[in-house]
This record gives C-alpha cells, sequence and structure tokens, in this order.
C-alpha cells in the first residue's frame, strides 16, 4: 500500500522575505519529496514564544493525525540549544527547548526527546537538516524515540493567568489580530463558571465598560465597541469595522477586569 504523503506545518519568527523559510522547505523535500506542507505562521513578531504559543496552540488540532508540526521560534542560529521531539494525540513535534512547548500544552507528553544534533553541527544553517531529518524520520512513521535520547522535563515559562473572585475576573490581553482585536486570557467557561448567567461590566483603561455580550460584530452599529467570543472561545474587544486595538490604546498584557452583579441577568 502507498503511504500516504506526510503532512508537514512550520510555525515560526522567519516571516517572508529572507530566504531561511525557503532553506528549511526545500531541506525537508530533499529527504521527504512528498511531503506537504503547510504554514500556520511565520509571522509570529520576533522572538516572542508566547505569541507563536498562542497562534499554534489555537491551530494544530485542527490537522489530521500523523501530521508533523515544526515550530522554530527564537531557536535561530543557535544549533547548541537544544530541540525536542515528541509525539503527542496521534500527532508529532519538533521545536526548541525554550519554554514553547510548555505555553501550548496543559501537560508534558509521557515521552519526550532530546534530538541528536551532532552530525549536523556543522552545517551552515543547522535548522534546515535538523527539521529535514526530523521529517524525513517521523514521515516513514519510525518513532520518535528514534532520534535521541529521552528528557525528563522541558523548559517551563508562566504566562499570565486570569485571577477570579465570586464576583470578578482579572484578566489581560494576550494577543491582538490581523483586524486589531484584542484577545483575551478570558475563556468562555470562565466567563460562564464565574458569571453565572449575571450582568457583567467589562472595564477597560478609562473607557465606558461594555454591558453586553454580543455573537457578531455586526451585533453593535459601524464604530461601536462590543465584546465576543472568538473562534478560539475566547474573549475579545473589538470595533465594527474598524481598529479597535488601536482605537481603543490596548496593547498586549494591558489588564481587564469584569464585575458580575448580585442578581440573575434581565431578560
Amino acid at each position: 500500500m502507498e503511504r500516504t504523503p506526510p503532512i508537514v506545518t512550520i510555525t515560526s519568527d522567519f516571516g517572508w522575505r529572507d530566504y531561511h523559510l525557503a532553506l528549511i522547505k526545500g531541506t525537508i523535500l530533499q529527504h521527504t519529496p512528498n511531503a506537504r506542507i503547510v504554514d500556520i505562521s511565520n509571522a509570529v513578531a520576533n522572538y516572542n514564544i508566547v505569541e507563536g504559543a498562542f497562534l499554534f496552540r489555537h491551530a494544530w488540532q485542527a490537522f489530521p493525525a500523523g501530521t508533523i508540526h515544526l515550530l522554530s521560534i527564537n531557536d535561530f542560529d543557535q544549533p547548541d540549544r537544544p530541540f525536542l521531539v515528541f509525539s503527542h494525540q496521534g500527532h508529532h513535534f519538533v521545536g526548541p527547548d525554550n519554554g514553547l512547548f510548555s505555553l501550548i500544552f496543559q501537560e508534558q507528553p509521557a515521552s519526550i526527546f532530546q534530538l541528536d544534533t551532532e552530525d549536523i553541527s556543522f552545517s551552515r544553517f543547522p535548522l534546515a537538516d535538523i527539521f529535514g531529518k526530523a521529517v524525513g524520520h517521523l514521515a516513514q512513521d519510525f518513532p520518535a524515540g528514534g532520534m535521541g535520547s529521552a528528557v525528563d522535563q522541558w523548559l517551563e515559562r508562566i504566562t499570565l493567568q486570569p485571577v477570579t473572585g465570586p464576583n470578578h475576573i482579572r484578566g489581560s490581553v494576550v494577543y491582538i489580530d490581523q483586524f486589531d482585536n484584542a484577545i483575551l486570557n478570558i475563556d468562555r467557561q470562565l466567563m460562564e463558571n464565574i458569571g453565572r448567567d449575571r450582568s457583567f461590566e467589562l472595564y477597560f483603561k478609562r473607557h465606558s465598560p461594555i454591558t453586553e455580550l454580543s455573537t457578531s460584530f455586526h451585533d453593535v452599529p459601524v464604530g461601536e465597541i462590543l465584546c465576543r467570543f472568538n473562534s478560539a472561545d475566547l474573549l475579545e474587544i473589538a470595533i465594527n469595522m474598524d481598529r479597535g486595538a488601536s482605537l481603543l490604546g490596548l496593547k498586549i498584557e494591558d489588564t481587564v477586569q469584569i464585575d458580575f452583579s448580585n442578581g440573575k441577568k434581565q431578560t
């Protein structure tokens, strides 16, 4: 039976202007000519593993089992930095041990391995060889453990988490998307658990609070402020048909607070 061409995703901070991304893709195709390469994002802000983790975390599960995911953020030209490889939920992952994976997964997989990169230490661009050889190995259904030695844990990074009380949630802006919507670290489940169907006031900066949850942008007139849950079930602050974050002065790590009333929401 002919082997299904492997899907390989790339998430990086390389951008599109330079040749490095093409060099990586070309090397992958040398090792695995039938690979189907998909870019999740190569526009991650330079060295920003928090942003890269956010983008990847909300995309990778859309791909079929067997997909090989390559992550390259804040690892350029550092061949001595450990690289990890592991399999999880039927997918394969390769990337630097710089805290990135701890921001993506709530729990560490049972088995993770540090890639053996001794034979590529003199390459003119080690990352291309690291990824090319890893894809070549995993695409043949060889186990991740065949590429290095087992390690007990990966590097942990801590990010800002919402602070909650019986009647409030204090969160922060974690991402500003292409449409300039400010995405918060408050998900639907947390909002429902704390809110319990009560009225709320969402405070940010010195603006008047938002008191209604919208389903779509067009629930409010053009130019009006709204909050809604996006496709990742994260709360976002936006302006219908305009650049919300810029106009509202919202930046990454800015604090927001949701206060809930003591009574049930009026219908």
